[in-house]
């Protein structure tokens, strides 16, 4: 790939989406992937993109994450720490399994326009969170974000594993499901990745929890064990 692709222009998705392409196009497989009962067994992009995840969140009620982005880049793009909230108010679909979400991301001079989302069975915070760290990765890494984007995709498809996993929720342990990927692991450009290549995302779920999405981390390190860049996303339990 050539640097002029390299350094296109961001072009990265608007997050003012209100229809469920914004979070299917992470997931859409190049071919269909058969259906399995077993999460182990099947795509890492169908169990975060293709499930159902807002059925089990009421109408009426809210839905807070925690957000947390820092980088020990000195000087670097991303600024001082960031500390905020992105909040759902959830009302019905047009379906028993849809929901209708209002969205607040961040707050004050860090409020980012996004939403609402009409219609949708899956949860969008997937999407917000991902299109606004790639929107980051790609300044940072003068990168065009739809290769970025199109390198998680299939990370997602060949690179994640699946494990069992535990949550705490409402003072007990659920079941849950932890997804993990280095996508950028043996890439081409991997020397203009400034270290990035070894970004990790960490995607934890369980169906007990409203939206079925726990947490989500990105995390990239030095060689000497320094941090380049910490961004998370958790479930904040005091709505439930």
């Amino acid at each position: 790939m050539s640097r002029n692709l390299l350094l296109a222009a961001l072009a990265a998705a608007s997050l003012t989406t209100t229809s469920l392409a914004t979070t299917a196009v992470w997931a859409a497989p190049d071919t269909p992937t058969p259906a399995a009962t077993d999460a182990t067994k099947q795509d890492a992009g169908d169990l975060l993109f293709e499930r159902p995840q807002m059925k089990n969140t009421a109408p009426g009620s809210t839905i807070t994450y925690d957000y947390l982005r820092r980088s020990g880049i000195v000087r670097g793009p991303y600024g001082p720490p960031l500390n905020d909230e992105i909040k759902f108010t959830i009302e019905p679909g047009k379906s028993a399994e849809s929901r209708d979400v209002r969205v607040q991301m961040f707050s004050g001079g860090n409020r980012v326009p996004a939403g609402p989302f009409v219609d949708m069975p899956g949860n969008p915070v997937l999407s917000l969170f991902l299109e606004n760290h790639l929107k980051g990765l790609a300044g940072l890494l003068e990168a065009n974000p739809r290769y970025l984007k199109n390198a998680i995709r299939k990370g997602m498809r060949e690179k994640a594993t699946i494990t069992k996993t535990e949550v705490e929720f409402k003072g007990r342990k659920v079941e849950g499901w932890k997804i993990e990927m280095q996508p950028f692991l043996g890439d081409p450009l991997t020397d203009r990745m400034r270290g990035f290549d070894g970004l990790t995302y960490t995607f934890v779920t369980s169906p007990e929890v409203p939206g079925e999405i726990v947490s989500i981390q990105a995390r990239a390190t030095k060689p000497d064990g320094g941090e380049l860049l910490e961004e998370r996303l958790d479930y904040d339990q005091k709505d439930s």
